[in-house]
């Protein structure tokens, strides 16, 4: 499980692209810009102009030049994008089953040897169960998700 999340964390040479070949691979896409002014954009990619990236903004670090909602990106704006795509949900599941495993198992033994009362020991069972089922739930999230950069070429 180690080497897959190193895998995932690892980085990438960009995809290099013509802005006439953005559209099917971002169209309706969760995607993330720096412009050069330096404002960050995240948001969904709703469509590529000849001339612009028209997009629904979920989060921006400059509200005033683009709040949340539609927003049309200047073509020469748009250098770098990141592309985020949901695998499935087998990441999840997977992570989920493992946290509640070890959560149990290790919970149990700490409860065990540690604990004076069996209130003690049930809120610390519940407690490391509860972590280990949320740890591995989030581990598998990351998993579940690819990141793709896409350089834009003239």
């Amino acid at each position: 499980m180690c080497a897959c999340h190193v895998l995932v964390l690892a980085e990438s040479r960009p995809l290099e692209l013509k802005w006439g070949e953005l559209s099917p691979i971002i169209g309706g896409q969760r995607v993330q810009l720096v412009l050069p002014e330096g404002t960050a954009i995240k948001g969904e990619a709703i469509a590529v102009r000849e001339d612009a990236l028209v997009m629904d903004v979920k989060g921006t670090s400059n509200a005033k030049a683009y709040p949340k909602g539609s927003a049309t990106i200047p073509r020469a704006s748009v250098t770098l994008i990141q592309v985020e795509r949901r695998r499935g949900s087998w990441g999840r599941k997977l992570g989920t089953v493992v946290g509640v495993l070890s959560g149990v198992v290790l919970g149990g033994y700490v409860a065990a040897v540690t604990a004076d009362s069996a209130g003690a020991g049930i809120a610390t069972f519940l407690g490391i169960a509860s972590a280990g089922t949320v740890g591995g739930y989030y581990v598998g999230k990351r998993l579940d998700k690819q990141v793709t950069l896409i350089k834009i070429v003239p």
